[in-house]
C-alpha cells in the first residue's frame, strides 16, 4: 500500500506541474539536510572536534569490502545531472542547467564526506557496528542527547523517498519523451497535456514501471533493505555506463567545436578508467548468487535495448 501511495503521489506531482514538483523536492530535500547538519553540529558542540586521521589513511579498508562500499556511493551520488533532463523548461537553460549539474555535484559530494566522516568519528567506541545500523543518524542523535531530532530525520528520510520517486518519474518521463519524439519508443509517449504541458503518457510509464517492479519482489518477501541493494546496484551498472560514455564522447564533443582541450582528454579518461575500476571492484566482491546475477541482468538488458533499438530504427516512422 505503501508503495502505491508514494508512485500515485509523485506521479500525481509530476504531471500537475514540473515546476511544483521541482520546488517541492527542494523543500524536501533543504529540510531533511538540516536537520542532519544540526545533529553534526551538535555532535561537535558536545564532544568537541576531533581529527580522525585513521579515516585519512583508510585503516582497515579491504579491497573485498571496497566493491560494495563503490557501488553504494556511487548509487547514493547519481542522479545529480538530472537537471539535464528539463532543458527546454528551464529559464535561460544554457547557463541555469550547467550552473545546476556542477552545484549540485560539488554540494552534494562535500555533504556526502561530511556525512561519512562524522558517522564514522561518532560510532567509535560504540557495540553496534556502522554497517549494521539500519538508522544511523538517529543513533547519533540519541547520542547527542537530541533523540527528538532523529526521529525527524526518520520522518524526513521516509519523505525524501517521496522526493526521490519524484525526481525519478520527472527525469525517465523526460527521457521517454525525447526517445518517443526521436521514433524509438510509441509516438503517444511524446504526448504532452495542453494545461500542464506535461508528458503524461511518459509519466504514468515511469512511475507503473517503478510500482510493478518493487511490487512484484514485496509480495515474494523480499525486504526493502534488499531491494535497495539488488536495485541500486543494478542500477549503478546503468549510470557508470551513461556516465563512461558522456565522459568518453567529451573530447570528440569538444573537437568537433574547434576546442580541443589535452586537459578535458585526461579527465574524460581518467574518469573512464574509474567507471571501469568500479564495475571491476564490484564483480569482485559479489559474494552471493543474487549479487553475482546482476552483471549479467544488466547485460541482458543491454542486448534486448540494442536489439529494440535495430529494430526501431529500420521500421519507417512518422518522424522519419
Amino acid at each position: 500500500m505503501t508503495l502505491a501511495v508514494v508512485c500515485v503521489l509523485a506521479g500525481l506531482v509530476a504531471y500537475l506541474d514540473v515546476k511544483l514538483s521541482a520546488e517541492l523536492m527542494l523543500w524536501i530535500e533543504i529540510g531533511s539536510v538540516s536537520l542532519i547538519l544540526m545533529v553534526l553540529a551538535v555532535l561537535v558542540f558536545r564532544f568537541g572536534f576531533q581529527f580522525d586521521l585513521d579515516q585519512f589513511k583508510l585503516k582497515g579498508v579491504t579491497v573485498s569490502a571496497l566493491g560494495p562500499a563503490l557501488v553504494l556511493s556511487m548509487f547514493s551520488f547519481v542522479g545529480f545531472e538530472s537537471a539535464t533532463t528539463l532543458g527546454g523548461e528551464a529559464r535561460e537553460p544554457l547557463k541555469t542547467i550547467p550552473r545546476a549539474v556542477l552545484q549540485c555535484a560539488i554540494l552534494a559530494g562535500v555533504f556526502f564526506m561530511l556525512c561519512s566522516y562524522s558517522e564514522v568519528l561518532g560510532f567509535k567506541g560504540e557495540s553496534s557496528k556502522l554497517s549494521d545500523s539500519t538508522s544511523p543518524l538517529h543513533l547519533l542523535a540519541t547520542k547527542a542527547g537530541i533523540s527528538p531530532l532523529g526521529v525527524a530525520i526518520d520522518f524526513g528520510a521516509l519523505v525524501s523517498m517521496i522526493a526521490c520517486v519524484l525526481a525519478c518519474t520527472t527525469a525517465a518521463a523526460r527521457v521517454l519523451l525525447r526517445m518517443a519524439h526521436g521514433g524509438l519508443l510509441p509516438a503517444a509517449l511524446e504526448r504532452t497535456n495542453r494545461k500542464h504541458g506535461t508528458p503524461g503518457g511518459a509519466i504514468a510509464l515511469a512511475a507503473g514501471v517503478m510500482l510493478v517492479s518493487t511490487w512484484a519482489l514485496a509480495l515474494r518477501g523480499v525486504a526493502g533493505s534488499d531491494m535497495y541493494d539488488w536495485l541500486g546496484s543494478l542500477s549503478v551498472f546503468g549510470f557508470l555506463t551513461a556516465y563512461a560514455l558522456v565522459a568518453g564522447a567529451l573530447p570528440f564533443a569538444r573537437r568537433a567545436l574547434g576546442r580541443h582541450s589535452h586537459r578535458v582528454a585526461a579527465i574524460s579518461v581518467l574518469t573512464v578508467v574509474v567507471m571501469i575500476l568500479i564495475v571491476i571492484f564490484d564483480l569482485r566482491s559479489a559474494t552471493d548468487e543474487n549479487h553475482a546475477r546482476i552483471p549479467w541482468i544488466y547485460l541482458g538488458y543491454i542486448a534486448v535495448g540494442l536489439a529494440l533499438y535495430l529494430v526501431r530504427r529500420r521500421q519507417p516512422t512518422a518522424h522519419s
